[in-house]
């Protein structure tokens, strides 16, 4: 029984949600079913609304997931490991973790400190303003120079009026899930996807239609069944797979845009991290009938914590915002924005992006050459070649439970990219971005003595 104190200053929703999170962490596995929401409202007196404002919680916040006629259930994140959310959770917070492999972050060191302090100091110096409120959808000096890079580097054709500066991806997304809901309540996703960009979606009550990623990306004759006309995607570097959408499928999508009178929201997750071949231009350069949003972020290459991203939004879609939802601030501080503006106008943008490719090329080469030398042929590498990560499988039966307590006693963090259940698809996320380079070496050591501890046969 949970412990609800009607006369309590906290929500009755925001009790039940801590109550709930706790029990399972404490006492849930994997697919177990949580009581239905009729049943907790009775236990409890509660009203149906503030039973599901915690449910609904629990699923944006990645603990359950709702499945048609079954009700409740716990699952795993795409980016869940045992740390997160399970027992040893403040247990292991508290010890020293030698080698973490999450797929999304930089090494410190390759921030550009000593440039980005020294920019810093000359917009406080020079003209900054604190007396006023900054400009709602973005200082418009820092959306010309993001326009100029876009159109130079990603051939995305944009004006800097068309572009909307976000406090990171997801006050991006949920803003345009705001514009949209209107006209659409269906969104298609790639699945596996973005988990971050489902949830988004979800808890502002989009239906969500999960559509198959292949050998070149979503499958559009899926797409084309289905009864979605908004669909989210990763065309140049899909979220996890890594594969790429070639042109003629991009055509393809484009024309069930136009025949639908649909929207194609194209996130271009890990764009400027390509090490075999030049980035992919973006499909929303293809586009000749303002059918597709961009989205892009600094995030992967220069900085997540700057929380700093931007939306290209067709002019049609930008006349509802204007109209509607201008009132919106970007979130992204002044000083942040005008260090960003002269860190582009200056060069140094350019300049940074090389060297965070080349830096992050030889760690992902490095890491491919250890991950197949020590591993030998007890894996295979499902995607490599740009971003943050390479993702592998194994071979055989494997026992993933066991990989993530085996890495928690070697103080390893290791991170699965794992669709919604019953789905087979799974791969373990060897990020690098976070690990220097001389360091990969005795981390992949590290992580081959658990790997064969936990495949279930053995291998030859």
């Amino acid at each position: 029984m949970y412990h609800i104190d009607q006369n309590s200053k906290i929500s009755l929703h925001i009790q039940l949600f801590e109550a709930l999170k706790q029990d399972i962490i404490d006492n849930y596995k994997i697919e177990e079913k949580l009581p239905s929401i009729r049943k907790v409202m009775n236990i409890y007196n509660l009203s149906k609304n503030t039973v599901e404002s915690a449910y609904s919680q629990l699923v944006a916040e990645g603990y359950i997931d709702s499945i048609p006629k079954s009700g409740y259930i716990v699952i795993e994140n795409n980016f869940t490991n045992f740390l997160d959310t399970f027992k040893d959770e403040k247990k292991e917070k508290d010890e020293e973790i030698l080698y973490d492999f999450f797929p999304a972050r930089l090494q410190k060191e390759s921030f550009p400190l000593k440039i980005w302090k020294r920019l810093t100091t000359k917009a406080i110096d020079e003209s900054l303003d604190l007396g006023k409120y900054p400009n709602r959808q973005g200082e418009v000096d820092l959306r010309v120079e993001i326009s100029k890079y876009l159109n130079t580097s990603r051939a995305v054709k944009c004006s800097a009026n068309q572009i909307i500066i976000g406090n990171g991806f997801i006050s991006s997304i949920s803003l345009l899930a705001l514009i949209l809901n209107k006209k659409y309540s269906t969104l298609a996703i790639e699945e596996p996807g973005y988990h971050v960009a489902r949830k988004v979606y979800e808890n502002l009550n989009y239906k969500i239609e999960r559509i198959e990623v292949n050998k070149t990306g979503i499958d559009i004759d899926k797409l084309e069944k289905s009864k979605a006309k908004l669909v989210y995607l990763t065309p140049s570097h899909q979220y996890p797979t890594g594969v790429a959408i070639p042109i003629s499928n991009r055509l393809k999508l484009l024309n069930w845009a136009n025949k639908n009178d649909g929207i194609i929201i194209e996130d271009d997750y890990d764009s400027e991290l390509n090490y075999v071949n030049r980035p992919i231009p973006s499909l929303q350069g293809l586009d000749t009938n303002n059918r597709v949003v961009y989205i892009g972020t600094f995030s992967k290459a220069l900085s997540p914590a700057l929380r700093v991203s931007y939306m290209v939004l067709p002019t049609h879609i930008l006349k509802i915002y204007q109209e509607l939802y201008s009132y919106y601030d970007s979130g992204v501080s002044l000083l942040t924005q005008k260090t960003l503006h002269s860190f582009m106008k200056e060069g140094y943008w350019d300049k940074h992006l090389r060297k965070i490719r080349t830096q992050n090329k030889k760690k992902h080469n490095l890491l491919k050459s250890l991950l197949e030398s020590k591993l030998n042929n007890s894996m295979e590498i499902v995607s490599q070649g740009g971003g943050l990560a390479i993702l592998i499988q194994p071979r055989v039966n494997f026992d993933y439970k066991k990989l993530e307590i085996l890495a928690i006693k070697e103080k390893i963090r290791v991170y699965f990219a794992k669709p919604r259940l019953g789905d087979n698809y799974q791969a373990i996320m060897m990020g690098f971005g976070g690990i220097k380079e001389e360091e990969l070496e005795n981390a992949i050591n590290l992580f081959s003595k658990i790997w064969f501890m936990c495949l279930q046969k053995e291998f030859s």
